[in-house]
């Protein structure tokens, strides 16, 4: 084992020098100025490690679908309803795996929290529990699910990834049921490891080397460097507490199972026996497939555009996958989200609830859980008012409603990001 700050017991020592306060104060008062989640998107790279920060906000090989899958939205117009009779407050509740929730929208599970912020997914539970929507747990977390369910007392998903090994697998779904989580997302776009160059770039690893790079750069940012210091090294505590992240990467690597197939899913199915979502369907016909085979919820997603480069638009490809399975099937989609509007665009589209991932990671690595309830009150105010402007004073009413009130139009010049773009945020990671 190599000698660390971790292994020579400094975090022992640093726990107990509160210097954060110091630290995080430039944090907080950025976090109290952002407006949207562009903004965020700035204060998580002002205070994250550079390294930390990419594996956040990047996509896989040129990020084509990355940008594309927020460009999408901007092909959408909203032909709204003038003098509706409506008025405020309106109806954001919803359901989601036959659970009542508050808001039609939920953080995504997903992994490795403590990598951004000290509070890791526990930042993610307390605004869940805060907003009374959904929490979506990764089996990658590093923080384990009892503890969750002290935080969160609503409705929760457990993610999980296509593993090899079946006692494991029994192993994780029973810790799940004694956790109260209510519904199962099986991951089946991640069989292979999609190329994320901007992690190769910045020699990305768990924990951080110390090498003379990566030194200099966790200087640059103190705040997240005196957290990384001065707590304990995550774990991921779902799987395994006694096993440091660093090693269980490579025994998650082994475990990926890339003949997993739709037997393998109708086992998992029977061993889970409640609901169920499929996460990572983009085409109609494994929509279709995924029903036959048991799954209740369909989860329209491409993993945040950082598998497969080119991989369409989750908005995109929406609408044919509601056709193909009908008004009665739950769907659930996530990407290329970052504005309450496009929450409205799904919804209207045939979605019955929105994941957003990027936005609430953006909060997460600006300001913990402050900055993660910010992320969801911005994108629950964004919501709000575009219901409220289109006529729509339900959930309901706005996914009944929905298809006559968006439509697609022709993409001009004036679409495309200006040359400022990037500075707000706008088409992710242009080295």
């Amino acid at each position: 084992m190599s000698i660390t700050p971790h292994s020579l017991g400094v975090h022992k020592i640093l726990k107990h020098i509160p210097l954060n306060v110091i630290f995080d104060a430039p944090a907080k008062r950025r976090l109290a100025k952002a407006v949207n989640i562009a903004d965020l998107r700035l204060c998580a790279k002002a205070r994250a490690h550079k390294m930390v920060f990419d594996y956040l906000d990047s996509g896989a090989d040129d990020e084509i679908s990355l940008r594309r899958g927020k460009d999408a939205y901007s092909q959408l117009e909203m032909h709204y309803h003038v003098l509706s009779g409506i008025k405020p407050p309106l109806d954001l509740r919803s359901k989601v795996f036959g659970c009542d929730v508050n808001l039609p929208f939920f953080a995504c599970p997903t992994a490795g929290n403590r990598m951004f912020h000290w509070e890791g997914e526990t930042a993610a539970a307390k605004a869940a529990e805060h907003h009374g929507t959904l929490y979506g747990l990764s089996s990658l977390a590093t923080t384990g699910i009892s503890e969750i369910g002290q935080i969160h007392n609503g409705p929760k998903v457990f993610q999980l990834y296509v593993w090899k090994d079946r006692e494991l697998v029994k192993e994780v779904l029973a810790k799940a049921k004694e956790g109260n989580f209510n519904a199962l997302a099986l991951t089946v776009d991640f069989t292979w490891y999609g190329n994320r160059e901007r992690d190769i770039r910045n020699e990305f690893t768990i924990p951080p080397k110390y090498t003379v790079n990566q030194m200099i750069e966790a200087i640059k940012k103190p705040a997240w460097t005196y957290d990384f210091l001065s707590h304990e090294p995550y774990t991921y505590a779902c799987i395994n507490t006694d096993v440091p992240a660093d090693s269980l990467a490579a025994f998650v690597s082994s475990q990926i199972m890339p003949e997993f197939d739709w037997k393998d899913a109708e086992w998992l199915l029977g061993e889970w026996n409640g609901p169920s979502a499929i996460k990572g369907v983009v085409r109609p016909d494994d929509a279709i497939k995924a029903v036959e085979t048991g799954f209740s919820t369909m989860w329209v997603s491409n993993h945040g555009a950082r598998q497969l480069e080119t991989s369409p638009a989750t908005i995109d490809v929406l609408p044919s996958i509601r056709e193909a399975v009908g008004p009665d099937v739950e769907i659930i989609l996530d990407g290329g989200v970052q504005r309450g509007t496009d929450i409205a665009k799904a919804l209207a589209l045939g979605a019955d609830a929105v994941g957003v991932g990027k936005p609430y990671l953006y909060g997460l690595a600006a300001g913990g859980a402050p900055g993660v309830i910010k992320a969801l009150d911005i994108l629950r105010i964004e919501l709000d008012r575009a219901m409220g402007l289109l006529g729509t004073g339900t959930v309901d009413d706005l996914k009944k409603r929905g298809p006559g009130l968006i439509k697609r139009r022709n993409m001009s010049s004036r679409d495309y990001p200006d040359r400022y773009a990037y500075e707000r945020g706008y088409g992710g990671g242009i080295i």
